[in-house]
């Protein structure tokens, strides 16, 4: 195969997309990737505070990349799946594997011994509680009122969930979100100081659900994810940084992409209002709309790969070792498969193609659920006639892989 030349005509500010002080402003992400697509589906970054790696912003490409996981690994102990790397081969910090951050053999067994968590069935029997619990909040909101979106609806709505998923104390569950927080918390990552806080609050979360670990070890198998974990002969040898590891991802998985895609409702209610008005009129548009709200928010932003082997994608030859960075959020506006992919358009006729959840092996174990608790909300939103105002700057998280918002300061009134 014929060495092929790196990409180096857009300006390094475009080619360093993964920078997460771009995405601090949501504005100025968009048009970045954009050009990007215009120039081609697959760009070299040559320098970052991450090292080099490659963009790849098309939709065809990505799937590309995600079919060949024999390839493209998602291995902790060669990078792990964000650009960050994880701490692999450095003594200073502790490990973290996770099965969205391995290979097979390993990555199949961990993930199904978490699969019956999500399947069909268990989404009927949760979904009496999902609506039960969302009704109840939405009708103890004020009206009238300013107050923060994020903090009083997404984040209450999907980490009650989780503690239902966990069968975790319900008066500690706002613990779960301190977590996932810092789990995801790369502005942390680049101070030394706040990512020893960080560290002290991971081994919070150990020390908690090592607790919960030794009192479910001796009891008769529950239908909760550590009960799962316990009795699973993939997972209950498990050592603790695979422990604290599989912790992280279901806690971030069940929180960041729900939240963020919640809050997202409120952002495309302002920003598209004669679309969600729509919606609002018509429940029937509600399940389209559902995937295209996740396809619009993109929660995850991107996940990353690492090349086992020379290997040309789009026309550019990645060699063994190098980082590959799949830009969903790209994906999910491109143009050959998304006309007008800025906009939320509940009537978009291929919503269900967008790549929020993955594609392939890795593909997202809990996307039933987020669709579910999503599309509850949207239901009871819209028999109350809710309309939500954006009355403040929005804060958006300081990250270039969780894709989705601190603070939306907002006040609700209802037709």
């Amino acid at each position: 195969m014929a060495t092929l030349a790196r990409p180096v005509a857009l300006p390094p500010e475009v080619l360093d997309i993964g920078n997460p002080h771009l995405w601090t402003e949501y504005s100025h992400v968009l048009p970045y990737f954009a050009e990007m697509r215009h120039a081609g589906p697959v760009h070299w970054c040559p320098e970052s505070m991450y090292g080099p790696y490659w963009n790849i912003v098309s939709h065809q490409h990505i799937m590309e990349v995600e079919g060949r996981p024999e390839i493209f690994s998602s291995s902790w102990e060669k990078g792990g799946i964000t650009i960050a790397d994880t701490p692999e081969g450095r003594e200073d910090e502790p490990k973290m594997p996770m099965f969205i951050a391995m290979d097979r053999p390993d990555h199949t067994g961990q993930r199904r011994t978490v699969a019956p968590a999500f399947t069909p069935a268990e989404m009927l029997r949760q979904q009496a509680g999902i609506r039960q619990r969302t009704a109840e909040l939405l009708d103890s909101l004020p009206v009238g009122a300013e107050f923060d979106w994020v903090d009083k609806v997404s984040i209450e709505l999907t980490t009650g969930m989780l503690a239902i998923l966990f069968d975790f104390p319900w008066e500690d569950r706002r613990l779960l979100t301190k977590w996932s927080d810092a789990a995801a918390d790369f502005e942390a990552i680049e101070d030394e100081e706040k990512n020893n806080k960080r560290w002290e609050t991971l081994y919070e979360m150990v020390g908690y659900f090592t607790r919960l670990w030794n009192e479910r070890a001796s009891s008769e198998p529950r239908p909760d994810l550590i009960s799962m974990m316990i009795h699973s002969d993939a997972t209950k040898n498990m050592t603790p940084q695979e422990y604290l590891g599989n912790l992280v991802l279901l806690i971030v998985g069940g929180n960041d992409t729900t939240r963020n895609t919640m809050s997202g409702s409120v952002m495309v209610q302002n920003l598209y209002p004669d679309n969600w008005a729509k919606m609002m009129a018509d429940p029937s548009l509600i399940p389209n709309g559902v995937s295209e709200l996740i396809r619009w928010q993109t929660p995850l932003a991107h996940m990353r790969r690492t090349a086992t082997e020379d290997f040309e994608v789009g026309g550019q030859l990645i060699r063994a070792g190098e980082k590959v960075l799949l830009w969903y959020l790209s994906a999910n506006r491109d143009e050959a498969i998304f006309p007008n992919g800025d906009i939320f358009d509940p009537c978009r006729e291929n919503s269900r193609r967008h790549l929020s959840f993955g594609f392939g092996i890795h593909r997202c174990v809990g996307a039933r659920l987020a669709e579910l608790q999503i599309g509850i909300l949207l239901e009871e939103m819209q028999k109350r006639q809710m309309k939500v105002k954006i009355v403040g700057e929005p804060t958006r998280v300081y990250s270039s892989f969780v894709h989705g918002f601190r603070s939306l300061p907002v006040v609700m009134t209802r037709s």
